[in-house]
């Protein structure tokens, strides 16, 4: 059986997604149940992934913690100082890449693909989607059923094959060997060291590469990109028992470690650990670890950990240990 590494490149502070993001590590915010990283890692070791690598920066500490506290993997830690870029990144774990072929994919972003699929491909492979506005991606021209040029961030349309951030690599050497070039010639694109220039040197070498349509793509760098990950991840994994005193309108996940009263949840609502809600209805929201919900009527909204939310309002965005009071 083929060797395989993942590399898992998590070092980014989130600036998007503020406050939340002050206290916890992007990857590890909640969303239908498991922290993101949660739902990645359940996707590469049911593909039997043995090996990863995680680029670990802003709160690295309690990334490690989560991974070595859930899950029974070989993993390597490499801590980003600074951020210069996603082949910056990647090039800082070359020294783990070893013989194994890669499977590099962005911890703050979900798939629904079948990764099976990719991983039989004969040649490396790139994960695409047609999008409307190319330019804010780094995008694939394909002749034939092979990738023929990578460019990060075109200004004008070369193609609308958006590169989504799952990178199937076989020759793990000449990746390593052309992030080296890159770095060492200071080759930037947009003041960074981009992977899209570097798989582009590969192309450039002789390496073929594929592309593999992503249908599945969902982002979770922004609170409203990250509700929408929440409503379609409810969909597909709706998951509550029967609560007494309670209406549940589904789909919703309701940790059977929370408490609710006399209260309405749902749709598309995540109740995680601990939290205690009572008298509120919460819609198309997420409720945070050991949060409390008194008497409120929430939806679009993100309650951080710890928090406590008491009196009638519409949408809040709290981070953790927040305490609201309404009267």
């Amino acid at each position: 059986m083929v060797n395989i590494r993942a590399i898992i490149p998590v070092a980014g502070v989130g600036s998007r997604l503020r406050p939340h993001t002050y206290t916890l590590p992007k990857v590890l915010l909640n969303v239908a149940g498991k922290p993101i990283i949660g739902h990645i890692m359940d996707k590469i070791t049911s593909e039997g992934i043995e090996k990863a690598t995680f680029i670990v920066g802003y709160l690295g500490e309690m990334v490690e913690k989560f991974i070595r506290d859930n899950y029974k993997i070989q993993c390597d830690f490499i801590y980003q100082e600074e951020r210069k870029g996603l082949g910056h990144a990647v090039h800082m774990a070359k020294e783990t890449f070893g013989e194994d072929e890669l499977l590099i994919i962005l911890g703050d972003t979900i798939f629904d693909v079948d990764l099976r699929s990719m991983l039989s491909s004969k040649s490396s492979a790139l994960g695409v989607k047609k999008v409307s506005d190319p330019r804010r991606f780094g995008v694939a021209v394909v002749q034939n059923g092979t990738i023929t040029k990578l460019v990060e961030k075109p200004e004008t349309q070369i193609s609308n094959l958006a590169i989504v951030g799952l990178y199937y690599i076989k020759n793990s050497k000449l990746l390593e060997k052309c992030l080296d070039k890159l770095i060492s010639t200071r080759t930037l694109t947009k003041g960074e060291y981009q992977l899209t220039d570097a798989l582009e040197l590969m192309i450039q070498s002789g390496e073929k590469f594929e592309p593999f349509n992503v249908e599945g793509w969902y982002d979770c760098g922004k609170p409203e990109t990250l509700l929408a990950t929440n409503h379609h991840l409810l969909k597909v994994q709706n998951n509550f028992n029967e609560i007494p005193g309670v209406q549940v309108i589904p789909p919703v996940y309701i940790s059977p470690k929370s408490k609710i009263s006399n209260s309405i949840i749902g749709p598309y609502s995540t109740i995680n650990d601990g939290a205690e809600i009572s008298n509120s209805i919460i819609k198309n929201s997420i409720i945070g670890y050991k949060a409390i919900v008194e008497n409120s009527l929430l939806h679009d909204s993100i309650i951080g950990n710890n928090s406590i939310i008491k009196g009638q309002y519409k949408k809040l965005n709290t981070g953790d240990s927040s305490e609201l009071e309404f009267y």
